[in-house]
């Protein structure tokens, strides 16, 4: 199963007052495994960044203004995700901007068609996901971060690419944790900036990864316990499948 795990930065809120994308950030996952295989891309929005968001990621108009438009990258970025299920946290605002700007490239360039998103993609909303899974709960990513003890050191300013490695660690560790980590024969992302992806300093594993789990076994008090639980459901239901594992689990140690 290829996973891309994935984040934007923007111009502002919403794509309808005319704010663009200015940054990608793209992680690969496959079959649990982070491959290096990444996708890091700035753009130029052709229009300038509201003051209120460069408070939030740190990119301002002259950091951007001689990086490529997303019509010099569209195709690139279209590759590297079709077909693959995009983890997002909070994924109407990221799959919004994305479809918005595959939009306003069909209007230019008129022929084939990229996007939308959904009709290519599968797409997991980790923010939805968190809110199942903790209820009442504070689920921004720095929050899950603290709850899954991820460390986010590094996470002063937003980033999209930063944030996407911080996500597929959050993803992994709520998901079960991460299996293993898989470079060989992986090539670089297509289009933009593949660093780490032949450097294993370049990607983090899950915190938890590597714990051994203690064992702790019952004491011949609660045994005696378990065994007259087991005695008064027999004689409740005329009979009791627990004995018949007990006994092959004991035959087996």
């Amino acid at each position: 199963m290829r996973q891309i795990v994935l984040d934007t930065e923007t111009t502002g809120i919403d794509p309808k007052d005319g704010h663009r994308l200015i940054e990608i950030g793209a992680v690969e996952v496959v079959n649990r495994r982070l491959t290096g295989n990444n996708f890091h891309q700035y753009i130029n929005p052709e229009r300038d960044i509201d003051p209120e968001a460069v408070e939030i990621h740190g990119i301002t108009n002259e950091r951007v203004a001689d990086e490529p438009v997303f019509a010099d990258v569209a195709d690139a970025f279209w590759e590297y995700i079709r077909g693959g299920e995009l983890v997002i946290h909070n994924a109407a605002f990221d799959v919004g901007f994305i479809d918005h700007e595959f939009g306003l490239l069909q209007n230019k360039r008129g022929g084939p068609r990229l996007g939308p998103v959904a009709e290519y993609c599968g797409v997991l909303d980790t923010l939805a996901m968190a809110r199942k899974m903790h209820p009442g709960q504070r689920n921004s990513l720095d929050a899950l971060c603290k709850r899954y003890a991820i460390d986010n050191g590094r996470r002063v300013l937003h980033g999209a690419l930063l944030d996407a490695e911080i996500l597929s660690d959050v993803y992994l560790a709520m998901t079960g944790g991460q299996t293993a980590l898989s470079l060989a024969g992986v090539e670089g992302g297509a289009g933009g900036d593949t660093e780490g992806a032949n450097s294993v300093s370049g990607i983090r594993r899950v915190a938890r990864e590597g714990v051994t789990l203690a064992v702790t076994r019952p004491s011949d008090t609660e045994l005696n316990a378990h065994r007259a639980k087991l005695d008064r459901i027999r004689q409740a239901a005329g009979e009791c499948h627990w004995d018949a594992l007990d006994e092959a689990s004991q035959g087996s140690s």
